[in-house]
């Protein structure tokens, strides 16, 4: 589903014609609602704050093929609120769609929509939807964003149901930390909504308007943490339940029934996982949860992402498979000869198979002692040729040959193994939301000097935080080349780490797609396949990091790493 699906309502032309829509429901919660709508304060808790009274500037009359700044050329409007408006765009110069928001100059938000904007686009952290442009011309000020078309948002996932516990357990997850280094940078969201929430084709979510959404609404919070932190618990209990968290219905989702205060998703839900509903209560302590449980309440996004990493990891639920149909016989019955039809009459008459050939005892006596004659014959035909050819090459002074033992391998002295040279490497993070980590110093990892290294990205755990499978380098030999040993110097502490390899003329996109011929766990680890394997790519995919020292969060860092053949 395309970012359209959020708010894609024209306010201005609704002249109360038409009904309200979903979209202008949410357009209320969003804070854009005429001042005293009790309405919008109701829908506002999560997000906190107060939006600006100030009477906004009227928004130019723009059209669709309007360019800005000779390179963002307008497609099509699919907000426009309380004096901004909002559109789909696209990037003449990148060819690429894009999102821009736009104020006239003399709004009286324009100037906190700017430094939000900028802001959050020096975060550059890709687990939100980035702020590409952000720039004051003529009387406009706009903000240009990424435009993400094969992303849901939450609010349509919802639509359909309450998510699986895995699904729900991930996006936590991965908010909760996004959140935390939003956080740590000075940056809050206040207006995390299931509307500003996108899962991507992949499975990873993505956070949009960070700042932005809350400046464009003149929405400030006394306490940001408390505020995102309630935000995320809400998103949760949503995940779990289809049910928001308060009295009044919100963005599609009907409210929790009246009198009985917040209870938890385990209450509401028959089957909600145990884990995620007492981490949704710990998260929403700050709206006044039940006083009765046992655990803290968390009241920072950093927080929330512990306590996650220290649950148990949620699994995916099993693949379900159909059962092959049952085997349906023929028309003709099994071991008949000629393909006689079964009979249908109700005296079935039995059918007599012919007798088999006619064979005597003596043909087949005399056939097994013609060939045994013949083994035996051809067997001492091989020994005594193998001695006089060995008899010559003793007294010709040459080697002798390689001696063979019953099963027909050669006892060979094992030759020294060879370096296999690297052409090429790559870092390799498939379920990232980029594709990459850390690419700049992947050279460090098989340069062949120990005190230089390739490290991943800090986690909350050391299995990636739940957030993934794994990470990894790939290095390319160039060609399709026996390996026999891959050996790997980790730092930092204990890594386990699997040797996968690939044929492939290119590298493959996902990880199950290399075979998996090795693993091992250490500081320094020999992935040494069972008998050598021929490939071109070579994957060290790293399945455990040790804790990082620096600053408490779990990393890999690879030194060296040597190919033998």
């Amino acid at each position: 589903m395309a970012e359209r699906s959020t708010a894609a309502v024209d306010v201005a032309d609704n002249g109360g014609d038409e009904p309200p829509t979903a979209e202008a429901d949410e357009a209320a919660a969003d804070g854009t609602a005429e001042a005293g709508d009790p309405k919008a304060a109701r829908h506002e808790r999560p997000g906190g704050g107060h939006a600006d009274q100030e009477s906004p500037s009227v928004t130019p009359d723009l059209h669709s093929g309007h360019k800005l700044a000779e390179r963002y050329r307008l497609e099509e409007c699919v907000t426009r609120l309380d004096g901004f408006s909002s559109w789909r765009a696209v990037d003449e110069k990148l060819r690429r769609a894009v999102g821009v928001h736009l104020l006239p100059a003399d709004h009286p938000r324009a100037r906190s929509v700017l430094a939000a904007a900028r802001s959050s686009a020096l975060l550059g952290d890709p687990r939100f939807v980035q702020v590409l442009d952000a720039v004051e011309e003529n009387d406009l000020v706009y903000v240009v964003h990424e435009w993400l078309p094969d992303a849901t948002e939450l609010t349509a996932l919802l639509a359909a149901g309450p998510l699986e516990a895995h699904d729900a357990y991930q996006l936590v997850s991965q908010v909760s930390q996004a959140m935390a280094a939003a956080h740590r940078e000075g940056l809050a969201h206040l207006r995390l909504t299931p509307g500003a929430v996108l899962r991507s084709s992949t499975g990873q979510y993505r956070i949009r308007g960070l700042a932005v959404n809350a400046a464009l609404r003149g929405i400030t919070a006394e306490q940001p943490l408390r505020t995102d932190t309630e935000a995320i618990g809400a998103l949760l209990y949503a995940a779990l339940t289809r049910r928001w968290p308060y009295e009044d219905d919100a963005y599609g989702l009907s409210g929790l029934p009246k009198d009985l205060g917040l209870i938890p998703p385990d209450q509401v839900r028959a089957g909600v996982h145990r884990g995620l509903s007492e981490l949704a209560m710990r998260a929403l302590a700050n709206d006044g949860a039940t006083a009765s449980r046992q655990e803290q309440p968390c009241t920072t996004p950093d927080e929330l992402a512990r306590a996650v990493a220290a649950m148990p990891r949620v699994l995916p639920p099993e693949p379900t498979f159909t059962a092959p149909p049952e085997y349906q016989r023929t028309t003709y019955q099994q071991g008949t000869y000629g393909r006689q039809p079964i009979q249908t009459s109700s005296t079935t008459q039995p059918v007599v198979a012919p007798p088999p050939p006619l064979q005597s005892r003596t043909g087949k006596a005399l056939k097994w002692v013609v060939s045994a004659l013949l083994i035996a014959a051809l067997g001492l035909g091989s020994w005594q040729l193998a001695e006089t050819v060995l008899d010559r090459r003793n007294d010709s002074g040459e080697p002798a040959p390689t001696q063979t033992t019953d099963d027909g391998e050669d006892k060979k002295a094992a030759e020294p193994s060879k370096p296999v040279s690297i052409v090429d490497a790559r870092d390799y993070d498939p379920q990232g939301s980029d594709g990459s980590e850390k690419p700049a110093s992947i050279s460090n990892a098989y340069d062949g000097d120990p005190s230089t290294y390739w490290n991943t990205d800090g986690y909350f755990s050391a299995a990636f935080g739940n957030l993934k499978e794994g990470v990894g380098i790939v290095l390319d030999l160039g060609e399709v080349k026996q390996v026999g040993n891959v050996e790997v110097s980790f730092l930092g502490g204990s890594t386990s780490a699997e040797l996968r390899t690939s044929e492939a003329s290119s590298v493959p996109q996902a990880p199950r797609s290399f075979s998996t011929v090795a693993q091992g766990s250490g500081t320094k680890v020999s992935l040494k396949p069972d008998k050598p394997v021929r490939a071109r790519y070579v994957l060290v995919w790293l399945t455990e990091l040790p804790l990082s020292s620096d600053d408490g969060r779990y990393r890999g860092k690879v030194s060296d790493i040597k190919i033998t053949s």
